[in-house]
């Protein structure tokens, strides 16, 4: 990067924290104004809090390369968001007001008893602080290998930025540098849109574009062919997104707090139906960008891997360099062919030539299969020669871009949105760990103590969960796509806290007792099929969700039947 690349990055991260501190550095007299500050939040401050949670760093690094690999397709993983929020403005949002609760696991202790509030309220802080751990991950890793940063030192970089202005400032402060951290995503983004369409050749457009990426299945939306080992179709976007939605936002504190904090309940559900109409249309964008990236690489010479460090450790070895730069050398002859394929495909779909299309589309198909077969040999020698670093390079697709053709200053201000995401949802992350810590663990066994003492216990929690998330990140290994790794470790549990919750709400006659042994049940089924199937992760938050449900009804009419019985 430039000189004015590291001024725009370094000047936009100390304003963004520099504000949130500042504007909240009275924050954190009495407990409620420090985990809720002061529950005052406006609905349009609520809604971009969710969003800024829920958008982490993975969100702008993974999920361009998911597009560029696998199409639209991803889309269909929010296909149930819009209606969860529907349901959870109706039914979770006021009982949480009217209790007044600072967590949602207290709510379970009045309903239930405190052993299924803090078994719940445990299998979040596992949950959070892995994910958290992950969010400070993804985006060090990525920017390690592009920008040749020490990884170390990148997660404590965004690490200990975090943990300064959440434990100066608590929630207050996480929605205060939440709203500059949204402005400086949203603008970074349309930027790097308008600079793809922009780098096209002369006589493609935007519309050009997208028949180009339509003929090629980019634009492959929704898919309703019903398959249970799928990860993305209508079905389990609809049934099993859903559920993930109504667990994340419903019941996941780092999502429960964001709108706990809202001056009232009207404040509260706007919030949430303000996520729910945007969600989706940000996420097409996102998804958008990665099929662009596609449609550029077509007419631009693409890296045989964009996972560059490896390759350079490969190529310059004696023993597996000559082959990898001889796949260089028939994956450069391949991109000519690529390219003047997609002009014929072009020049064929302006004048609706069918004839032309389909030869055009023939020898791009050819040429696009015989680059993904290079591809997966020089992934497969990759790994041989290094076989600790992940060869899947998609990731590393989208600020590969950045780096190579945005000019000075862009650059800057794209790493910027990387790590002002991450800060954003790590942030809230840790403020919900340290808010239930405290709430839900401690203070029950602490009882009596002053304001101030919470307030204290409450950083101290923050800096812990923070050491503990840098260090997760230290030593984490990725597992797939970033983006799929993260929600893939929320269906592990999402589904068994969801079905605690279900139980609570609509089924009055069951108790504490019986909702904590089904739930154990559930969580120990998830955790088996995850293991020994193959089934779409998605559809682990039904299954968790329904076996808690099943088994604590099942259980209460085992109970009544022997009354029956005797009767």
């Amino acid at each position: 990067m430039s000189g004015l690349d590291w001024l725009i990055l370094g000047g936009t991260l100390l304003v963004i924290v520099g504000y949130g501190t500042w504007r909240t550095r009275r924050a954190g007299a009495s407990l409620d104004d420090y985990l809720l500050g002061g529950r005052s939040a406006s609905w349009w401050a609520v809604g971009l809090s969710i969003m800024a949670t829920q958008a982490s760093a993975i969100t702008f690094i993974s999920t361009p390369g998911q597009a560029y690999d696998d199409g639209m397709r991803f889309i269909q993983f929010y296909l149930g968001l819009p209606v969860a929020m529907v349901l959870i403005a109706v039914f979770a949002v006021p009982i949480y007001h009217r209790l007044q609760v600072y967590t949602a696991y207290e709510y379970l202790e009045g309903r239930f008893d405190r052993r299924t509030r803090t078994f719940t309220a445990l299998l979040f802080l596992v949950q959070r602080g892995l994910s958290n751990g992950l969010s400070l991950y993804a985006p060090a890793l990525v920017l390690s290998a592009i920008l040749g940063w020490n990884i170390h030192l990148t997660v404590w970089l965004i690490g200990g930025l975090m943990i300064a202005y959440t434990v100066s400032g608590g929630t207050k402060a996480v929605a205060v540098t939440q709203q500059a951290q949204v402005a400086v995503i949203f603008t970074g983004m349309v930027i790097a849109g308008y600079l793809l369409v922009h780098y096209l050749p002369e006589n493609v457009g935007f519309t050009d574009a997208m028949r180009v990426a339509g003929t090629q299945g980019k634009l492959n939306l929704i898919d309703f062919k019903f398959d249970p080992n799928d990860r993305y179709n209508f079905w389990s976007g609809i049934t099993g997104g859903l559920f993930l939605a109504l667990s994340y936002f419903g019941t996941d504190q780092s999502q429960v707090q964001r709108y706990l904090a809202g001056r009232d309940l009207t404040e509260s559900r706007l919030g949430l139906l303000m996520n729910g109409l945007l969600k989706i249309p940000m996420q097409f964008g996102i998804l958008l960008l990665g099929v662009l990236l596609f449609v550029f690489y077509q007419f631009n010479p693409a890296p045989l891997t964009f996972n560059r460090p490896v390759y350079l450790e490969v190529a310059h070895s004696e023993q597996y360099g000559p082959q990898l730069r001889g796949l260089e050398r028939t994956h450069a002859t391949l991109f000519k062919a690529r390219a003047q394929a997609t002009g014929e495909l072009v020049a064929a779909l302006k004048t609706d030539d069918e004839p032309a299309i389909a030869a055009a589309q023939t020898r791009l198909q050819t040429v696009q299969a015989a680059n993904l077969g290079l591809r997966e040999q020089a992934q497969k020698l990759m790994k041989q020669a290094v076989p600790s670093v992940e060869a899947k390079d998609t990731d590393y697709v989208f600020l590969t871009f950045v780096l190579n053709y945005l000019p000075k200053g862009l650059v800057g201000l794209l790493v910027a949105v990387v790590l002002s995401a991450a800060m954003g949802s790590a942030a809230a992350g840790l403020n919900a760990l340290s808010s239930t810590t405290v709430v839900d663990l401690y203070r029950p066994r602490r009882p009596g103590r002053t304001e101030a003492h919470y307030v204290a216990a409450s950083r101290w929690a923050a800096v812990g969960w923070g050491v503990l998330g840098i260090a997760f990140a230290t030593f984490a290994a990725r597992l797939e796509n970033l983006i799929q790794a993260v929600n893939i470790l929320g269906s592990f549990f999402y589904g068994t806290i969801l079905g605690i919750f279900m139980v609570a709400f609509f089924i009055k006659s069951v108790n504490g007792r019986t909702v904590f042994w089904s739930a154990v049940v559930a969580q120990i089924v998830v955790a088996g099929l995850f293991f020994t199937t193959d089934i779409g992760y998605l559809w682990f938050n039904i299954i968790g969700c329904a076996v808690v449900v099943l088994c604590s009804v099942g259980h209460k009419l085992l109970a009544v039947r022997p009354d029956i019985n005797r009767a």
